[in-house]
């Protein structure tokens, strides 16, 4: 069964930095890309990052540019999004999902006060 589980969010104040953790199994970790989204109240869900099985290529959207890492760590099964500099903005409720699928977490709730 495929599973992803985040942790890692909470609150911090604009100018602040967290790390994101997607821990996954279920699967081969190393064969598919994962990627990073957020979804705000009352908006519809954005895609913030991703990152590539293969070569470790990276996406980010131009929200988190300069700002935001992604990275993964196959030993591990884990995906992680260090996300510095924050802003009230990004404010939202942090998923990871599986590549090519719907298979999602159940997110992580990311306040970022002023």
């Amino acid at each position: 069964e495929v599973q992803l589980v985040e942790s890692g969010g909470g609150l911090v104040q604009a100018g602040g930095s967290l790390r994101l953790s997607c821990a996954a199994s279920g699967f081969t970790f190393d064969d598919y890309a994962i990627g990073w989204f957020r979804q705000a109240p009352g908006k519809e869900r954005e895609g913030v990052s991703c990152i590539s099985s293969s070569d470790g290529s990276t996406y980010y959207a131009d929200s988190g540019k300069g700002r935001f890492t992604i990275s993964r760590d196959n030993a591990k099964n884990t995906v992680y999004l260090q996300m510095n500099s924050l802003k009230p903005e990004d404010t939202a409720v942090y998923y990871c999902r599986l590549g090519g699928s719907n298979h999602w977490g159940q997110g992580t709730q990311v306040t970022v006060s002023s």
